[in-house]
């Protein structure tokens, strides 16, 4: 089971990007998912995370601008990210905190290998 991430690159202050993670392998259904970030010389930090009914909990420096969702029919969860500002320069990284098949448990706590987003004018 692995969980792969994409959408990063070079963005201009004010413009927007859209993250997407997607988890492969034999699984039927995953619960709680979310994005981090590492930022140079910082610790890796939660940007957002969104539960098996839709719930989603946002970072106070990122609410308003960036959107979590998830595709449960492609076991996918996206981040899109609006009025992108320098400070968001980062490595985003994809999380699963359990994936299941068949009602059994086949992975804990999946990471994905993370996706540069650089804002810079």
């Amino acid at each position: 089971v692995q969980l792969q991430a994409s959408g990063g690159g070079l963005v201009h202050p004010g413009g927007s990007l859209r993250l997407s993670c997607a988890a492969s392998g034999s699984i039927r259904s995953i619960d709680s998912m979310g994005w981090y970030r590492r930022a140079p010389g910082e610790q890796r930090e939660l940007v957002a995370r969104i539960t098996t009914d839709g719930s989603a909990r946002y970072a106070d420096s990122v609410k308003a601008r960036f959107t979590i969702s998830r595709d449960d029919a492609k076991n996918t969860v996206y981040l899109q990210m609006n009025s992108l500002k320098p400070e968001d320069t980062a490595v985003y990284y994809c999380q699963a905190a359990r994936l299941y098949l068949g009602g059994v448990v086949v992975g804990r706590d999946r990471w994905g290998q993370g996706t540069l987003v650089t804002v810079s004018s």
